[in-house]
């Protein structure tokens, strides 16, 4: 072999164990995965990335993988692939040599992608057929370049947290809108993992009493070209293409270390880490999106595509193409990036995009699939937190209770029940009791514990809090999609004005409703998600869909903050205390101890002609746990959602001695002065649309 100079090169046969760029002290070994490909060509390029050094054919070929050793390569090195083979869509093939190709296996990407023509494998304008065109335009030039790392576990590795699931209360947040506007994070360091690292974020983070941090996509992910062209970016990062290396976005100076340094901050302040990962689909889009990566070393392996004209693809993701987790090297994949993130980067778990695609096989969705079996016996991934997305759009993708033990899954029941309870809608309560005591309906089988619900009210995708009690539609004008983006069914309510007012009347209530929604939400049994902004009333100004908006209009206004906001935040940190004070509102199990007792206005049980009232809109919920130490644990918790009083009548406890308020909504964080020694048959009275918690 000779390179750009006319030089020879030493290329040896290596081995095609381990796939991806890996090095010792005397080389690299370069391994790449394609069943269909007739030759591999490695292409490296000098420290900018600008200039093509040498073109190496990979000599060897072992089960599937083109490998080869390079003696003298090491740690920094720039590096793509051109895969050569047919050019047949219509069969499901798409090599293309002129496109310079991304290696599934990078650690770490040098430059960003500017996009251009040359991406597409097919020549752009063809008014017919168009991605069956061959195109010869040179990508490269406008592609990012892998690196050559030289990163593994480290054999100390400081121990995790490990948060028991009951105890783990999830705060679902973002890298760069968390730390875009934080006045205590350095201005180099705002948007990147070292500011989320930064001292006064984590203490704040700490002082909510949530456990676990769940940061939105990390993976190295893509503008979109469309998204591009409009002036916008992808914010929210479910737009993938390497499942290895960090987007290089957010890396600090540090680089690599950047991130890790980061974990280990959250591990010292006793936070777990999980990440939100996109397996299931690319950046690579349908049949007429660009050849990066995946499409072009082997489309017809890394992809499903239709049985019976493979030229297109099954697109159960909604995105133009789903991951083939079918395939063996394709799970292979899955798995060697997901033991990475935990082994090397030291991660606590993940919460699936789209989980339930993973499941799916050739003929549908199976929860004893590949990849749900090979999760299963892993002896590094079965230990972490799995949290599943458990739906997408292809046939029979709502997969809510379906996924096997072991897993957690986002909880859709419960966020929607929840908001219509408190929205005031009629007919629910007997749902609202199936998701307030751990959505048993759903989970409680094989063993599944009450923490496999995570439990919901607000995530990314959709209002916040805030907008929730706001709004009573989507504003989503400055995505560029005439509105026509994010959902439509928000159940939502503005309570007279559409967004901010100065009314104090309408500002109240929306206040109470808050509080509402939050003290469900952390004292439902199942395993709670807070999303980030929500304790400090944050707003994306009605945008239910800000994917695209990497402004002002997502991240954390921190200067905004008001007096009344922080007092949002203080009525979090109590219901935190008292959820992680009082096993009663997190149990661990549907069978262990805990007494469930439904109780009417009047005092009485419950009966089942009382459920079927549509007008039903107070309830009591009387609990007792008589195998907690220290004698028991008793919380009768009151739901009034009606836009009136309700007097109702306390129930006697289980053991002798009353009752004291600890929490009511109508008052706010300070709710247990003045309240104690409420008795048995004493009358209490709820304000409208408010909640209170005795004890």
């Amino acid at each position: 072999m000779t390179d750009a100079s006319g030089g020879s090169i030493d290329v040896r046969p290596g081995h095609h164990l381990d796939l991806g760029a890996t090095c010792d002290e005397d080389g690299t070994n370069f391994a790449l995965f394609s069943a269909h490909a007739e030759r591999v060509e490695l292409c490296l390029f000098n420290d900018s990335g600008e200039t093509e050094t040498a073109r190496i054919t990979l000599p060897e070929y072992t089960d599937g993988i083109f490998h080869g050793y390079l003696p003298g390569i090491g740690p920094g090195q720039r590096y793509g692939y051109r895969v050569h083979g047919r050019f047949a869509p219509e069969e499901g093939h798409r090599f293309n040599p002129n496109k310079l190709l991304l290696d599934p296996y990078a650690r770490e990407y040098a430059g960003r992608l500017a996009w251009n023509e040359a991406h597409y494998g097919y020549e752009i304008g063809a008014e017919e057929d168009r991605d069956l065109t061959f195109s010869e335009l040179d990508s490269a030039p406008f592609t990012p370049k892998c690196v050559v790392v030289d990163w593994n576990a480290d054999p100390l590795r400081p121990p995790s947290p490990a948060v028991p699931w009951d105890r783990t209360i999830f705060y679902e947040t973002h890298v760069r809108g968390f730390t875009q506007l934080h006045p205590a994070v350095p201005e180099d360091k705002r948007g990147r993992f070292d500011g989320l690292a930064e001292p006064a974020v984590i203490d704040y983070i700490k002082s909510l009493g949530v456990t676990s941090v769940e940061l939105l996509p990390i993976h190295a992910f893509l503008d979109d070209h469309h998204l591009a062209e409009k002036g916008l970016s992808n914010y929210w990062g479910y737009n993938s293409i390497g499942f290895f290396a960090p987007t290089t976005r957010y890396l600090g100076k540090a680089r690599l270390s950047s991130f890790r340094d980061m974990v280990r901050k959250f591990h010292d302040a006793g936070l777990e880490v999980v990440l939100d990962v996109v397996y299931n689909h690319t950046a690579e889009g349908n049949e007429l999106g660009p050849t990066l990566s995946f499409k072009g070393i082997d489309n017809f392996s890394y992809y499903r595509t239709m049985p019976d004209e493979p030229r297109y693809y099954i697109n159960d993701t909604g995105t133009g193409n789903t991951v083939n987790t079918s395939h063996p090297r394709v799970l292979q994949m899955v798995m060697d990036s997901l033991r990475y993130w935990v082994e090397v980067m030291e991660v606590d778990g993940f919460r699936f995009d789209l989980g339930t695609i993973l499941g799916r096989e050739p003929h549908g969705f199976d929860p004893r699939g590949g990849f749900f079996d090979a999760m299963g016996q892993d002896p590094v991934l079965r230990k972490v937190k799995l949290v599943g997305e458990p739906w997408d759009i292809g046939p029979g993708g709502y997969q809510v209770g379906g996924f096997p033990a072991g897993w957690a899954e986002w909880n859709d029941k419960y966020r929607d029940t929840v908001r219509a309870y408190w929205k005031g809608e009629e007919g629910i309560v007997r749902d609202l009791a199936a998701r307030v005591t751990g959505s048993g309906d759903v989970y409680d089988q094989n063993g599944r514990r009450p923490w496999s619900g995570v439990n919901f009210i607000t995530a990314h995708d959709g209002f916040t809090l805030n907008d929730v009690v706001s709004y009573n539609d989507k504003h989503n004008e400055a995505n560029g999609e005439d509105n026509q983006d994010g959902h439509g069914h928000n159940l939502s309510f503005n309570y007279g004005v559409e967004g901010p007012t100065d009314d104090e009347g309408i500002i109240a209530v929306r206040e109470r409703q808050k509080r509402n929604m939050l003290a469900t939400l952390f004292l439902s049994h199942g395993t709670p998600m807070l999303l980030a902004g929500d304790e400090h009333g944050h707003s994306n100004r009605g945008n239910n869909n800000v994917y695209c908006q990497d402004n002002d209009i997502a991240w954390m206004r921190w200067e905004e903050i008001s007096k009344r906001d922080e007092a949002l935040v203080a009525f979090v940190r109590r219901l935190a205390a008292l959820r992680a004070e009082h096993p009663i509102f997190r149990r661990a199990s549907f069978r262990h101890g805990c007494i469930l007792r439904w109780v009417n206005p009047a005092g009485g049980d419950q009966q089942e002609e009382h459920w079927d009232d549509a007008g039903l809109l107070a309830i009591g919920l009387l609990m007792h746990m008589p195998d907690v130490e220290e004698g028991g644990d008793e919380a009768l918790i009151l739901f009034n959602s009606f836009d009136g009083e309700v007097d109702f009548k306390i129930p006697p406890r289980v053991k002798k001695g009353s009752w004291s308020v600890v929490l009511d909504t109508e008052i706010g964080p300070n709710s247990d002065e003045g309240r104690k020694g409420v008795k048995a048959e004493q009358q209490i009275t709820l304000a409208p649309r408010s909640l209170i918690v005795l004890m």
